[in-house]
């Protein structure tokens, strides 16, 4: 039996991520901040832990309630409050930083003990097309309109982070997802993906095996060329 904890499981992509790899197989430990919101989760028969990936305590103690654990998806994450330069500070990067960059690193190093012990560790990261600079940059794209600077930021420091991660831990299987222009609450449901082909990529990638890819950022497609 594998694995799984996933951050920010209460909702959206990570409920859904959630369901699937309940689904699939997966006993699933669903990680967020509020566990009384949890009841869809349970509803689809994960286990429910309080996991604020901004509080290193709560990080800890839900590692405490995990026995073993497989498959780690980093998918806590946060928009922001800064949508231009008008209106960014030095706060409201550092506060989507620190969900988001910081809080897979607290998450994953609290996690390394339990994953080293299975016989094949796997590290999601949820990253976004907005974190990737060739996108940003080339018209047509969903992403090229983002205004955005804190959370664009952030998703490339997730993309780059994944990668020395793999390199650091080479029996693992460490790689990063990109969602997609899904319709969630992040974009007023205004993405034209669905909620379950936002999750194809993260969820294929949660289910690799030890010869599967290390070190990629993926669509649900497939490999997204750096």
């Amino acid at each position: 039996m594998t694995t799984t904890l996933i951050t920010g499981a209460n909702r959206s992509l990570g409920l859904e991520t959630a369901r699937r790899l309940v689904e699939a197989g997966h006993t699933v430990f669903a990680g967020m901040r509020d566990p009384s919101g949890g009841d869809d989760a349970r509803a689809l028969g994960a286990h429910v832990v309080r996991l604020d990936v901004t509080d290193q305590d709560s990080i800890d103690g839900a590692m405490a309630e995990i026995p073993e654990l497989d498959v780690l998806v980093n998918n806590a994450g946060v928009l922001g409050r800064s949508f231009g330069v008008d209106d960014l500070d030095a706060a409201a990067m550092a506060d989507v930083l620190d969900t988001n960059v910081t809080g897979i690193v607290r998450v994953t190093q609290a996690a390394l003990p339990l994953l080293r012990r299975s016989a094949a560790p796997v590290i999601v990261n949820v990253a976004s097309g907005v974190g990737f600079t060739r996108w940003l940059t080339t018209p047509g794209h969903d992403e090229y309109p983002v205004p955005s600077i804190p959370y664009a930021a952030s998703k490339a420091a997730v993309i780059a982070l994944t990668v020395q991660y793999a390199k650091n831990l080479p029996t693992f299987r460490v790689n990063a997802s990109d969602p997609g222009y899904t319709a969630t609450e992040f974009n007023g449901f205004g993405g034209h993906q669905t909620i379950t082909e936002g999750t194809d990529a993260t969820v294929a990638l949660a289910t690799i095996g030890t010869d599967g890819p290390t070190g990629e950022f993926h669509d649900r497609r497939g490999r997204i060329e750096y």
